[in-house]
């Protein structure tokens, strides 16, 4: 009796313990809300007027024909009703069961307890029916333009998944059997986690994807061997130590995008695309992004191409003294490669002898689902914040990326680290996900409003450098890879601007996976195939409906198409030369500026 007296007490001097240290970190999650960003109001979500849009073409549907929604609202109170009842039998049996769920699997609800108790099943089942219903209604309104339709569905559903019972402590059968299992430990740990989160952000919410401690850049990421060989305001230049005896003649450059940093690339050797490059016999150059702040407001598009394309390929011709290069642009850096292809060919210059892109949009008329948030209430608004503090600040660009996949990359982690109090993981990935970086403020108002919005360079219109560029300017050597899920560049819009290429010899593929796992797909892994197709690039769907898939990565099949392309060996190069001094070794230093 005495012992179970003890533990008792020591139990309760645990909670209380636990409790009070949640009232320490509630003082400072409120000095940290009070301490938040400002920021232009455009930036969090979209206008109202198209919320009234949507109810009035819902009240416009109902006048019109009520038969159809009657047939909604039944149906949905039909399948509440029926579950309700069945709840009940099921209690009424005597037995703490739920009945029978025939519902579909979804990842949310893997605790059996959403299956077998009976509270959370009826709560889980009751969600779903109502998710499905909102998504019905939303699927079959009519009278809405196509755009707004989207629009609305996109941010209909984070309210959906932002209110799933999964994200709230009380209906969370994992959280709460965790925080009794700890005497309410998990929960104070949570909040620390939750109030660290908010205290880094400036007042604003950015969950932590993974443990910031676990990684130093240079040490145990991003560490395939090289040296910074020159540098500018805007970009540090990387040459890669070789690893074979000899070389390709051409040199190779890659233009990382500069949204995020050049590092993907470069995670650890089993899977760095980088070190796999060097091994196959290149002379590998990487341009690796400065980190901007308010000192870049006036930098814009031209300023990349002239600073940081132009400037980088000179100087890889003059370290290496060859006349031309292969270049690889990755995502938005790969919609200014065709930008700089358009002004090589307008100037005659031949610096370029074929090209790469990796996922990457130059036709934006289907921007996918990006295209959410490239209507001119978002806009409107980045263009008011980068008037403010002339830059985009990166957390802006996270969170709207976040959005994308928001039940990965906000509500899941949420859960791990505030209601089960867990760390979050080591995870290289998920490490350079959060490594982000800023926009200079010019850059990201013409990249919005005239790429993004107006389609330009599409339409042959885009103005840089006293030149009007156009896609039918692109004539050299191309390879395109695509990623078959890609929710930031979407294939079909990736083939859509190849595709008006005048270049007669193209390759495009597909690969498997999205923007990052299929760029990022190893020969080693054996994860992901590829799709290829020798035909005409006509039509998206037909081109993907005569394709071959082949089993494995796509990096030896562009291994051989640049290698057709890139000259003689000769002996390897180390890094630098006598007018290119090495500066410090890679990855230099503006890989490990912070946001």
């Amino acid at each position: 009796m005495t012992t179970e007296t003890d533990e008792t007490a020591e139990k309760l001097e645990r909670l209380n313990a636990n409790i009070a240290k949640m009232e320490d970190l509630s003082k400072r999650l409120v000095a940290a809300l009070s301490n938040k960003r400002k920021a232009d109001p455009g930036l969090q979500g979209p206008s109202h007027d198209l919320y009234v849009k949507a109810a009035a073409a819902y009240m416009a549907e109902m006048m019109s024909n009520p038969s159809k929604m009657i047939e909604q609202q039944v149906g949905y109170w039909g399948k509440s009703l029926k579950h309700y009842m069945e709840a009940q039998q099921a209690l009424a049996s005597g037995k703490l069961q739920a009945p029978e769920d025939k519902g579909p699997s979804d990842p949310r609800f893997k605790s059996e307890m959403w299956e077998t108790h009976p509270y959370f099943n009826f709560i889980k089942q009751q969600y779903l029916f109502s998710s499905e219903a909102i998504s019905s209604a939303l699927s079959d309104l009519e009278g809405l333009p196509e755009a707004d339709k989207h629009r609305v569905s996109f941010f209909v559903r984070q309210i959906v998944d932002m209110m799933a019972p999964t994200n709230f402590l009380s209906t969370n059968p994992e959280a709460l059997a965790k925080a009794v299992e700890t005497d309410g430990a998990s929960l104070v740990r949570g909040l620390e986690n939750l109030v660290h989160d908010i205290e880094q952000n400036q007042g604003d919410l950015l969950v932590s994807l993974a443990d910031e401690a676990a990684f130093t850049v240079g040490e145990n990421i991003a560490t395939t061997e090289g040296s910074v060989v020159y540098r500018n305001r805007l970009f540090e230049l990387i040459q890669y130590t070789p690893t074979t005896q000899k070389v390709h003649k051409t040199p190779l450059i890659i233009f990382p995008p500069w949204i995020n940093k050049f590092y993907i690339m470069d995670l650890k050797p089993a899977n760095s695309l980088i070190k796999w490059i060097v091994d196959q016999g290149y002379t590998l150059f990487m341009a690796s992004w400065v980190n901007p702040d308010a000192s870049y407001a006036s930098t814009g598009i031209d300023d990349y191409i002239e600073e940081g394309y132009l400037t980088a390929i000179d100087q890889v011709k003059e370290i290496t003294g060859e006349k031309q290069v292969n270049a690889v642009g990755y995502c938005i850096a790969g919609t200014t490669l065709a930008m700089v292809l358009g002004l090589l060919r307008k100037r005659k210059d031949k610096s370029i002898k074929s090209a790469t892109f990796f996922t990457t949009l130059t036709d934006f008329a289907d921007p996918g689902e990006m295209g959410v948030f490239l209507d001119d209430d978002f806009v409107d608004g980045i263009e008011c914040q980068v008037a403010d503090t002339g830059c985009l600040q990166s957390f802006f660009m996270s969170r709207t990326f976040s959005y994308l996949r928001a039940n990965d990359l906000i509500y899941r982690p949420a859960i791990r680290n505030y209601m089960m109090g867990e760390a979050p993981p080591a995870f290289d990935l998920l490490y350079w996900n959060g490594d982000g970086t800023n926009l200079a403020g010019r850059f990201v108002v013409e990249y919005l409003r005239e790429l993004c919005q107006k389609n330009k360079l599409a339409l042959g219109e885009m103005r840089v450098l006293g030149e009007t560029l156009s896609l039918r300017d692109i004539e050299l050597s191309i390879c395109a890879v695509a990623c078959e899920t890609d929710h930031i560049a979407a294939w079909k819009g990736s083939f859509n601007g190849i595709k008006q290429f005048a270049s007669k010899d193209k390759t495009f593929i597909v690969s498997q996976s999205g923007h990052v796992a299929g760029i990022i797909n190893p020969p080693s892994k054996n994860k992901y195939g590829h799709y290829t197709n020798d035909g005409q690039m006509v039509d998206a769907d037909a081109w993907m409906e005569g394709a071959t898939f082949n089993e494995g990565s796509w990096w030896p099949r562009w291994g051989e198409w640049l290698k057709k392309r890139s000259g003689a060996r000769v002996a390897a190069r180390i890094p630098g030369s006598k007018s290119h001094p090495v500066l410090i070794s890679a990855p230099g230093t503006y890989a490990r500026m912070k946001a």
